[in-house]
């Protein structure tokens, strides 16, 4: 059976993947859209964090990462996705980055980026490198069981513990980058916090 989507705040659990995510992904894309559209925003979106990757273990939380193409635009898309119900939380300590939550439980984090910032690019990199070598997603999925058990009430801690892995799959996959000839390879300087 099915893990429901949301988490309680203050609290950190792990649950097998569900099937469903991908699918609640385009559905929360297709709502929120039309609101965005009607506001003037078009933002570029992506399904990105452990719920994004076949077979990975995750908190049963969305993430979407959203992509502005310039500063000027950004007032109006926090004004747009708030319109769309999500709650802003500001940066929350990554510059660049503004954070938005959504359900209560919680059930959508989106991250509010500049395309092809350093947390853009790290992002992106970091999910498809767990995407392309289901090993490393594996061992990430031990990793995040191992401190959902140890931080079942600390998230900070649970993030924090998941840092040396995140920055590990990052240089995997900037050199994997760098010997394809990616233009846009992983900076390492946003640490991914799925």
């Amino acid at each position: 059976m099915s893990e429901p989507l949301g988490l309680q705040t203050g609290s950190v659990r792990v649950v097998p993947h569900d099937a469903r995510w991908p699918a609640l992904y385009i559905e929360e894309v297709a709502r929120i859209e039309p609101i965005l559209s009607s506001h003037g925003i078009a933002l570029r979106v992506e399904h990105t964090g452990s719920t994004a990757i076949p077979g990975l273990d995750a908190k049963p939380i969305l993430d979407i990462l959203a992509g502005r193409r310039s500063d000027e635009e950004r007032g109006a898309a926090i004004a747009a996705l708030q319109a769309a119900g999500y709650q802003y939380r500001g940066e929350q300590g990554i510059p660049g980055r503004d954070f938005f939550r959504r359900g209560e439980p919680r059930q959508y984090h989106l991250h509010l980026v500049l395309i092809d910032s350093a947390f853009w690019r790290d992002h992106r990199a970091f999910r498809d490198f767990l995407r392309s070598h289901p090993d490393a997603a594996a061992r990430y999925g031990l990793v995040k069981r191992e401190l959902a058990a140890r931080y079942p009430h600390d998230r900070e801690a649970y993030i924090d513990g998941k840092t040396e892995f995140v920055t590990t799959i990052l240089a995997e996959a900037a050199s994997a980058a760098s010997i394809e000839g990616s233009a846009s390879a992983p900076t390492g300087g946003a640490v991914p916090r799925p």
